[in-house]
């Protein structure tokens, strides 16, 4: 076995996943290979949990935190930066280079959804509600009728911030009963995002400051305590397996806090020696184009890059020189094969569930893969010993982007995307397949490695 492969997490186990004689709940329980991803997930129903989740699991790997605003002499072997819905990691071995490369893993913390309105006390006809805003393009039909809680950040009036979960079912976003329309099942579901989608948390009248002093009560503080918050609706829901064979992996935030646990996993794996820098970069505001303090638009990654290479005695051009020197693997989630809808798929590239990460390729830049990178990739997943596959959208369909391009154009950095093949991308609950996680997770730590 390589270094590579040993120091990567181990690969999911299938040999006993569908047994004779067993429960479901029997098999789900002894062959789950995606506990730890699924702890995760129930632990980050925002992307302010995502943070403090990763955080965690890093400061148990010998991680410290570093304040951003901090001046740093020197960079620990173990390091991380928060600010905000983004954390960045890395690794520096002992004695390496002022010019030593980076290679960086990049994910990012936040899904579609509904975020909570700043004055969100709203309702009519004896209904109290909540004033919501879509963020980001989520499917809006997977929102309806499901048990929603409210979970991320509150700012207080002294500048400190708190995280809230409410992890139970505190609204719902009620559909419309088929007796009062009845052809919604043969011309479609057509919601409008003001009217449609405001969720019912209550009866009775609805007053000015009810929501405010909710949140009070759930964090324990006054209300003239609450400044204001960043906040959101989930499925409360947790994550789970599914499958007569136990082969699924059903989730809210799959997209792609997925790639998040795998990143952080990779990087709590690796050792502290090499050449290279190995970095994880896991960003808000994804979903809404990057262009933020927190985002892969802003400058934090470059900024942390260069400060890393100053802390290690480099100089300006030392930073240059490490960058071009450098690759980036974009790690958001690709889109399986539809079984009832096969023709919206590119004949040849039509990822499978099971079959490993995929190779996400668009000639118009949408993806920041190239040959070069996508070779990148390949040897990793040979050296962790995971299959993979290569997806690209029809030449008559438009493909969404990812951080990598906007990496590969900020950095100058070469860089590849992949991701995990999953259906019903940007629903309230996704679906992936038990093995590919596992998979993603030993190719990243092969790659931050060295292969």
């Amino acid at each position: 076995m390589t270094d590579a492969a040993a120091n990567a997490p181990a690969l999911p186990d299938r040999s006993d996943r569908a047994r004779s004689g067993r429960s479901r709940s029997d098999r789900s329980d002894r062959s789950d290979p995606t506990a730890a991803l699924r702890a995760y997930l129930d632990a980050s129903p925002s992307p302010y949990h995502a943070v403090a989740t990763s955080a965690s699991l890093l400061r148990a790997s010998g991680f410290v935190e570093l304040e951003a605003g901090a001046e740093w002499s020197a960079v620990g072997t173990r390091s991380f930066v928060v600010r905000d819905g983004a954390l960045v990691a890395w690794i520096a071995p002992e004695g390496a280079a002022a010019a030593a490369p980076f290679r960086i893993i990049g994910a990012h913390t936040d899904s579609p959804g509904l975020r909570i309105k700043p004055r969100p006390d709203t309702g009519l006809l004896g209904w109290r509600q909540l004033g919501v805003e879509v963020y980001g393009g989520p499917l809006l039909n997977s929102w309806l009728d499901r048990d929603l809680g409210i979970a991320g950040r509150v700012a207080l009036i002294d500048a400190s911030t708190m995280l809230l979960n409410v992890d139970c079912g505190i609204a719902r976003v009620a559909q419309l009963a088929v007796h009062l329309d009845r052809e919604v099942n043969d011309r479609g579901l057509v919601l409008d995002r003001q009217q449609h989608l405001t969720p019912i948390w209550g009866v009775g009248d609805a007053a000015a400051g009810d929501f405010v002093a909710f949140v009070a009560n759930e964090l324990g503080v006054d209300t003239g305590e609450v400044g204001a918050w960043d906040l959101q609706l989930y499925d409360v829901n947790p994550a789970a397996v599914i499958g007569e064979d136990s082969s699924m992996l059903v989730s809210g935030r799959l997209d792609n806090q997925l790639s998040c646990w795998a990143a952080t996993a990779a990087l709590t794996s690796r050792g502290a020696d090499g050449d290279h820098i190995s970095v994880i970069a896991l960003f808000d505001h994804e979903e809404v184009g990057s262009a933020s303090s927190s985002g892969a638009g802003g400058p934090l990654l470059a900024h942390l890059l260069e400060r890393i290479t100053t802390s290690l005695g480099g100089n300006r051009t030392d930073f240059l020189r490490a960058c071009a020197a450098s690759s980036c693997i974009s790690s958001d989630n690709a889109h399986a094969v539809h079984p009832n809808y096969p023709e919206r798929h590119e004949p040849g590239h039509r990822p499978l569930l099971n079959h490993g990460p995929a190779l996400k390729v668009n000639a118009g830049q949408r993806y920041a893969t190239n040959s070069v990178t996508a070779t990148m990739f390949q040897r990793a997943c040979r050296s962790a010993g995971v299959p993979w596959q290569v997806f690209t959208s029809r030449s008559n369909m438009p493909c969404g982007s990812t951080i990598g391009p906007i990496t590969a154009t900020r950095l100058g950095i070469e860089t590849v995307d992949v991701g995990v093949p999953q259906l019903s991308m940007h629903s309230a609950r996704e679906l992936c397949g038990v093995d590919d996680p596992g998979y993603l997770a030993a190719a990243l730590g092969a790659y931050l490695a060295g292969a």
